[in-house]
């Protein structure tokens, strides 16, 4: 199979919240009151944990279907912890980025857990979400001509 682009454009609504359009979806990007925004939207790293979670849900059901059981549902709890004083420009003592991501499933199933061990570790192993997370993905940043304001 051949690659498979993804591609997601808007334009600020605000300077804390950003309106995204990607296949015909809308996606609010909003920082909660406490972090300057006006809560219209999950902020860009809990949109990182729900895509994290999502993909796990993805690839979970994918490889529970080709190891031959059936989960009947996946409740996924991800949790992220990250000190904002970077992005206030506070300190630049820890990164910017989460320090740790833990998830937490729950699968309603009929599979041993022995069967559930084996599950875990071929979905840790193929969630794109989890990879690029895990391992540094080349990040390409360019300014275009900025608009022209007219006085």
């Amino acid at each position: 199979m051949s690659d498979v682009v993804f591609k997601v454009a808007g334009e600020s609504a605000s300077p804390a919240k950003f309106i995204a359009k990607t296949r015909g979806f809308e996606m609010v990007v909003d920082e909660p009151e406490n972090l300057g925004g006006t809560n219209e939207g999950a902020n860009p790293v809990e949109y990182i944990l729900a895509g994290l979670a999502g993909c796990i849900n993805v690839v979970g059901h994918i490889v529970a279907k080709e190891m031959g059981f059936v989960i009947h549902n996946l409740k996924i709890e991800v949790e992220g912890n990250l000190n904002p004083n970077k992005l206030f420009a506070l300190s630049n003592e820890d990164r910017a980025g989460f320090k740790q991501i833990s998830l937490r499933l729950s699968p309603k199933t009929e599979a041993s857990e022995d069967i559930l061990a084996k599950w875990l570790e071929r979905v840790n192993e193929r969630c794109p979400v989890k990879d690029n997370l895990m391992h540094v993905t080349p990040v390409r940043i360019e300014l275009e001509q900025q608009y022209a304001i007219k006085t």
